[in-house]
């Protein structure tokens, strides 16, 4: 009698105490409970914040790269009209690049990117606007973000009140490869 190569089926065994068991590898299952009444909420909000950190923490990125571009430019420029005109061209640049995505952000996205602006460039939002901008637009801009019950120069504590968006910052690094560099800003590796 001849055996093909589907006849036998290779088993592993174990002898124990004299006794020969088949012996099976399992893989690990992970078993989830039902979050209890209260914490239903709490999760919500834990996934909310993440979601907008993941959602604006590019944008926050691009903004700390570009404002160390045109810092950099701008050493270099002593005449007030060319910086004007370099922080108006640069201004056309960005506008039409981040428009769009900018204004399908949600009011708490939003108030999430200022926090990660903040954490990026080490200054507020309404600091940024006002040195670029002046002071006038940036007050309107402020008077804007109170309507909305938000606030251009909220801070950004990454070891108190923000330690959780520290958290999801360290996430996102560890997911897409950069070098974290606690409440600073990251560099590309």
């Amino acid at each position: 009698m001849q055996y093909g190569a589907n006849d036998t089926i290779t088993s592993y065994a174990v002898i124990y105490k004299g006794d020969t068991m088949e012996a099976k590898t399992l893989y690990p299952v992970d078993l989830f409970a039902k979050y209890p009444a209260g914490k239903t909420s709490l999760y919500a909000q834990y996934n909310r914040l993440r979601n907008a950190v993941y959602v604006t923490y590019p944008y926050a990125l691009k903004a700390g790269w570009v404002l160390n571009d045109i810092n950099n430019k701008l050493e270099g420029i002593t005449d007030k009209s060319e910086r004007r005109k370099y922080i108006k061209s640069r201004e056309k640049e960005l506008k039409k690049e981040f428009t769009d995505p900018l204004s399908n952000l949600s009011i708490y996205q939003g108030r999430v990117l200022m926090k990660l602006i903040n954490r990026e460039t080490g200054n507020n939002c309404y600091e940024i606007i006002k040195e670029y901008k002046g002071g006038l637009t940036a007050r309107f801009y402020q008077t804007v973000a109170f309507f909305f019950s938000s606030n251009l120069k909220q801070p950004y504590d990454a070891a108190g009140e923000d330690l959780q968006i520290e958290r999801f910052v360290q996430e996102v690094c560890r997911s897409y490869g950069y070098n974290y560099v606690p409440g600073g800003p990251l560099k590309p590796m």
